[in-house]
């Protein structure tokens, strides 16, 4: 079902894919001004619009009846998240979200042992244990000198569900791969997750969101969605997918700690002078943790 790829060539893709989103938070904050759900309805658009070509031959393009109901859950699950976290940044601190989303590696491993594609073992979760250490040591490191408080009221619940939502997403991938509700190819699963999550995220920006606000957006903003839809919506979830057929969801989670990591490289490069001690620790861990990963042997989980 996984075709040729090997778990080295996973895990080596998961690092690609750490690193095209640690890139694109400083993209989508030069677009601050346009209107949230709707942007990324269109980057979904764009992502599929480019996804399209790859997916169209493979087999399973059209998807049976019985993977419609699944296709739509995860559909849900994006829609949820982004939708929480956009809602989430107006009621949260920046860093009790980068706190709370440190729990998504975790949650996918309880969530897959639920749903009998992770194996009830000690190795996985100490791993995750010690990235997570790193996350938000990280986190803690760059909330030194900001002003934040960590507190949990409705934002910090409201984005915790999103952060629920995120880990089941590539736990009922793996799910369907396993059952044979969900077609092998990876570009095939990313299109119809990323066209149903879109609609249902362009939904809730008509509803709720001025659409009349994209008037403004200029070249360089089109040219930006246009990069954040191909690579930032497209690459990533495919690479995702495409790893989720020989990872299991805690491990392809997992990568989720490097974003801070990638972060943190370039704050370095924009603000040499932050450059201190206190980035080390989270920094070295972070780094173990992900070395431990792609060293450790995929069990089977059924």
């Amino acid at each position: 079902m996984s075709g040729a790829l090997s778990p080295r060539a996973a895990h080596f893709g998961m690092l690609l894919w750490a690193l095209l989103v640690g890139l694109s938070f400083p993209a989508v904050g030069l677009m601050r001004e346009l209107p949230p759900f709707t942007l990324t309805a269109l980057r979904f658009a764009i992502a599929c619009a480019g996804l399209y070509w790859l997916a169209r031959r493979a087999p399973g393009f059209l998807p049976a009846l019985q993977a419609l109901p699944l296709y739509g859950i995860m559909g849900l699950c994006l829609a949820g998240f982004f939708g929480a976290m956009f809602w989430a940044a107006h009621h949260a601190t920046a860093l009790a979200m980068s706190t709370l989303y440190v729990s998504v590696p975790l949650l996918a491993y309880l969530l897959g042992l639920g749903f009998g594609v992770e194996r009830l073992a000690w190795r996985l979760p100490a791993i995750l244990a010690l990235g997570a250490g790193g996350a938000l040591a990280l986190a803690f490191a760059e909330s030194l000198g900001q002003a934040g408080e960590w507190r949990f009221g409705r934002g910090e619940t409201v984005f915790f569900l999103g952060c629920i939502a995120s880990a089941l997403y590539p736990v009922l991938s793996k799910w369907g791969l396993a059952t044979g509700r969900l077609a092998d190819s990876a570009a095939v699963r990313t299109f119809w997750s990323l066209g149903v999550g879109g609609a249902l995220i362009g939904a809730l920006g008509l509803a709720i969101e001025p659409v009349e606000r994209l008037a403004a957006m200029r070249i360089g903003d089109a040219m930006l969605l246009v990069y954040l839809g191909l690579f930032s919506s497209a690459l990533t979830f495919w690479l995702l997918q495409r790893a989720t057929a020989v990872l299991t969801p805690g491990a392809v989670t997992a990568y989720g700690y490097l974003v801070p990591f990638v972060s943190m490289l370039l704050l370095f490069v924009e603000s040499p002078g932050r450059l201190g001690w206190e980035w080390l620790p989270g920094s070295a861990l972070v780094i173990v943790a992900m070395a431990l990963l792609m060293c450790q042997r995929e069990p089977s989980a059924h």
